[in-house]
């Protein structure tokens, strides 16, 4: 009590010098202007200045852009209760998704949520890195080695792996591909508006990444901005050709969401190609920097909508299995997705809040989160690897019974019949765009002729 009285009188007039300074003085010398700065500038953009006055070079912020422009909240799902009736028991509505059903192996999946590519060693530690494998292998579904190479300890971990033939060329050659369950070739990513070069230098670079990566010692490591040697879209479809003819596993290509998205889809229909990744610019990483986040490329609904309304119109939509990545949080983002048209979503920065859960109580309030899943957190060493397992299975078990309860609200057995009948948009121009209801134009029905002797049956109903 006395420290309190004590602290409380020292503070009572450093506070009304204040009060009184900015309740009368004018503007230039009154600490409330910087209130005003602070909405004319935002927050974000007075600290990322500083941090840049500071550094001097480009900034690397981790789990992408807090812009998130993608319209989910504005598409809402369709629920049936008389004219048609629900699904009579949720936990018998069909969850799985088959990812190049057509490839000798197909990836057969218990969820159609899946873990993204988040590479070990560019982004996450290892035990994080486990931590995923572990839990998607406990509900059934995938991981994905990202940016990275295929370490022992992911795939005895994984139940599913799928692993990213990518731009810096850790993963490649028979011995890593051969261990894999899919085949991802990627070439850019939505948080980095497509495909740039990406550096790490040789100091950040562990003995055991360095192992993982065949690196000297020394040596640092580079993910450029194309494939290295491929000059034309044409070496392109031979590579996904070549690797389709080499391997049983589905192969596919994953590209960032931009405004030529149908130019870049033209391109992959002339591969052989299982399944196709479209990765919106609300999409996460470890390293990116703001301006590429906030600045560049696609959101992910109109990445979504615009890849499968091309893939239609052009009869191609069979041909190839679609995965959709980019700031998908939620179930019912989930949800939305695969009534639009996605065979499956990708998660990756709610991934790894669900894995952490109570352990980022190690990390805060003095350091974030992230501290405990990056290659270079502090903390890193700090992760129990088990219950961040266990809680992202949590994670993905909750969201899949929540979407079972609302396949069911709309009459619908299984998570892949969800289609864009069952959307409805209150904005007109964006159920224009999506080809779904808007929720101010009435519908239009009429009861069939009266049958002498059969009794009207609701389900008979014809609706438009």
């Amino acid at each position: 009590m006395l420290l309190s009285w004590m602290m409380m009188k020292l503070m009572d007039p450093m506070a009304d010098e204040a009060m009184a300074k900015m309740f009368t003085e004018d503007y230039p010398d009154n600490p409330f202007l910087m209130v005003t700065v602070a909405e004319k500038l935002s927050p974000r953009a007075m600290m990322e200045a500083a941090m840049r006055a500071e550094l001097g070079t480009e900034l690397t912020r981790p789990l992408g852009s807090p812009l998130v422009l993608s319209p989910w909240d504005k598409v809402l799902l369709n629920p049936k209760q008389l004219f048609q009736l629900p699904y009579p028991d949720y936990k018998q509505v069909a969850t799985k998704t088959v990812i190049g059903p057509a490839a000798k192996r197909p990836l057969e999946l218990d969820i159609p949520i899946m873990i993204t590519g988040m590479s070990y060693g560019g982004s996450l530690s290892l035990p994080m890195k486990r931590a995923l494998a572990q839990g998607a292998a406990l509900a059934g579904t995938s991981t994905n080695t990202g940016e990275s190479a295929v370490t022992d300890e992911e795939r005895e971990a994984a139940r599913y792996l799928i692993g990213q033939y990518h731009r810096g060329g850790q993963l490649s050659g028979r011995e890593q591909l051969s261990r894999l369950d899919a085949i991802e070739i990627q070439l850019g990513q939505g948080a980095w508006g497509g495909a740039v070069d990406e550096s790490m230098a040789a100091d950040k670079i562990g003995r055991h990444l360095r192992q993982a990566w065949h690196l000297e010692e020394g040596q640092g490591n580079t993910v450029y901005a194309r494939m290295p040697g491929k000059q034309t879209p044409q070496d392109y479809i031979a590579m996904v050709n070549e690797m389709k003819a080499q391997y049983d596993v589905p192969v596919g290509i994953k590209i960032a969401g931009t405004d030529y998205i149908e130019y870049e889809l033209a391109v992959i229909a002339q591969t052989q190609a299982d399944y196709i990744v479209v990765d919106g610019s609300e999409g996460g990483t470890s390293a990116s920097n703001p301006t590429l986040q906030d600045n560049v490329g696609l959101p992910t609904f109109h990445t979504l909508v615009r890849t499968v309304d091309w893939l239609e119109e052009n009869n191609l939509r069979s041909r190839f299995s679609l995965i959709v990545a980019g700031g998908l949080t939620t179930p019912g983002h989930f949800l939305k997705a695969l009534a639009l048209g996605a065979d499956a979503v990708y998660i990756g920065t709610i991934a790894l809040m669900a894995a952490m859960q109570a352990q980022a109580a190690k990390a805060l309030p003095q350091a974030p989160p992230t501290q405990l899943a990056m290659y270079t957190g502090q903390l890193a060493d700090k992760l129990n690897v088990e219950m961040a397992a266990n809680h992202l299975a949590n994670f993905l078990r909750s969201c899949t019974a929540e979407m079972q309860l609302a396949a069911q609200a709309v009459g619908k057995q299984a998570l892949a019949a969800l289609d864009r009948s069952d959307l409805v948009s209150v904005e007109r121009d964006l159920a224009e765009f999506a080809g779904i209801r808007y929720a101010a134009s009435r519908r239009q029905y009429r009861q069939p002729a009266a049958v002498e002797g059969i009794q009207y049956q609701p389900q008979e109903l014809q609706l438009q």
